[in-house]
Order: structure tokens, then C-alpha cells, then sequence
């Protein structure tokens, strides 16, 4: 019987994990200067969560950082939110071995969901608006101009999707969003990354990835359903998502049906599309 050995080649894998980082930091850096979300002088709070997503993000514009060509400050944000086994010593290590100023803020979310809502409900909507909450009030007490989410480019596609299938809205997640209250800045750096990505790059990184026991393992059917639909349409239809995603920056008011965007007493232009 012949057993084949596979060799790794190191400089093989080497240009990879260099092709890889650089993609991530282009994409990054096109949706900085699209969208404009990071300017000189700015003090970015980068929300992490010990996820790859926010993990990235932060490594990303660690790196940015270093070559651009305006000043700006990075601060590091966890939400210790009191759930039972989180590992409170893993992001302190970290963030002080990087030399990154950081503030682990603890807030006991975790009671309150889990009070509040009945056994088997999902989650995740009531802990992103009490977590909203903290990381606002933070924000405004570090003198944060901007908040950086690790939203990426599929996140922002399944919010879209569940919008459109569920919620009878046209609606995802904006690069850029102020608060209602006009004081708080919301980026997201990360809105053309591919999730694949950046799970290739946190395994090649390493980063010690902490898992969200309160709602990451209990993440929406509906979720799950677009999240599989995308993956789908990526590997049968090459091309297709990044369409979906170019479509929702050339939006035609006028060839929709809101009337709060158009005035169709007016009329629609006979323009393409």
C-alpha cells in the first residue's frame, strides 16, 4: 500500500498569509475612504468581543494605522457581560501584550436577559440594545468620535435579507450611522470583508478566540437560513452576492415604491434600471 505524504511549503503558505492580510487591510481601507469613516484626529472605539470579527478588526486598523496618512487614535472596548464561564483574564493579557489602551467595562447584561425573556427566546436583539447602551455611554466617557463595530460585508447582507424576507423592509446595516441623539458615530470598517476571511486570518493570527455562550450558540433560524442561502448562491452563482452588495449602493428612489423617498406625483424618469 503506498502512502502519499503531503509536504508544506512554507513560502507557499507564507505569500498566502501575506495575500490574505493585505486583502483584508485593502477592502478595510476602501470602505474607510467610501464612506469616510475614519478622519484625522479621530479617537476610535473598537468594540471587542473576542470573536475573530472584532479580532480582525482591531489588527486591521492596528495596522492602518501605522502607514496613514492622518493621525488617529485606537481604544479597545470589551462589555464583560457577567455571562458564567467568560474567560476575564484573556483580553486584559492580550490587549496589554499588543501595547493597546483598552477598558474592560462589566456590566451584568447577562441577568437581565435571561430575566427578562422567556426560556427558548432568541436573544440577540435585547442584548445588542442593552450592550448599545453601555458601549454609548463609554463611548462619551473616553471622548470616543467614533465607534467601531466588527460588522462585515456578510452580516450586513443577512441583515438585509432578513429585512426583505421577514420584516417587509429595505433595510441592512449602514458603513456609517449616527445615533439618534446626534452624539455617537457608529463605522463599520469591516463592510466588504468576507466572514470567510476572517476566519482564515484569526486561525493564521491565532487569536484567542472566547465564545459567546449567551447568544452565539443560539443564533436565529431565520439566521441560519439566510446565512446558508448566501453560501449557496456563493458557490453555484459566482459573483451574485457581490452584486447583492453593489446593488444596495445604487439605490433608485424612483424605481421603488416608497413615497416618503419620491414624489410619483411628479412622475419616474425612464432612466435604466
Amino acid at each position: 500500500m503506498n502512502v502519499v505524504t503531503l509536504h508544506r511549503d512554507p513560502r507557499k503558505e507564507a505569500y498566502e498569509r501575506a495575500k490574505l492580510a493585505k486583502r483584508l487591510r485593502r477592502q478595510v481601507g476602501e470602505a474607510i475612504a467610501d464612506y469616510r469613516l475614519i478622519e484625522a484626529g479621530d479617537r476610535v472605539m473598537v468594540c471587542l468581543s473576542g470573536g475573530k470579527d472584532s479580532y480582525g478588526l482591531l489588527d486591521v486598523l492596528m495596522a492602518l494605522r501605522e502607514k496613514s496618512p492622518v493621525p488617529f487614535e485606537l481604544i479597545a472596548v470589551n462589555l464583560d457581560q457577567k455571562q458564567p464561564g467568560f474567560p476575564a483574564e484573556v483580553l486584559p493579557q492580550y490587549l496589554s501584550g499588543l501595547g493597546m489602551p483598552f477598558r474592560i467595562v462589566e456590566q451584568d447584561t447577562y441577568s437581565v436577559v435571561k430575566r427578562v425573556l422567556p426560556e427558548g427566546k432568541t436573544m440577540c436583539s435585547l442584548c445588542s440594545r442593552l450592550r448599545r447602551g453601555v458601549l454609548y455611554r463609554v463611548a462619551g466617557e473616553l471622548g470616543a468620535t467614533k465607534i467601531a463595530l466588527g460588522h462585515h460585508r456578510d452580516d450586513i447582507l443577512a441583515t438585509f435579507f432578513l429585512n426583505l424576507f421577514f420584516g417587509g423592509k429595505l433595510k441592512a446595516m449602514p458603513p456609517k450611522l449616527r445615533s439618534d441623539d446626534g452624539r455617537h458615530v457608529v463605522i463599520r470598517p469591516l463592510a466588504y470583508v468576507r466572514e470567510d476571511d476572517l476566519a482564515a486570518y484569526a486561525e493564521e493570527e491565532g487569536f484567542p478566540i472566547i465564545p459567546c455562550n449567551l447568544c452565539g450558540s443560539q443564533e436565529h433560524l431565520q439566521r441560519r437560513q439566510v446565512r446558508a442561502l448566501l453560501r449557496q448562491w456563493e458557490k453555484q452563482f459566482p459573483g451574485r452576492v457581490e452584486s447583492i452588495l453593489r446593488a444596495l449602493s445604487d439605490v433608485r428612489p424612483s424605481h421603488l415604491m416608497d413615497r416618503k423617498l419620491f414624489d410619483f406625483s411628479l412622475g419616474a424618469s425612464d432612466e435604466a434600471g
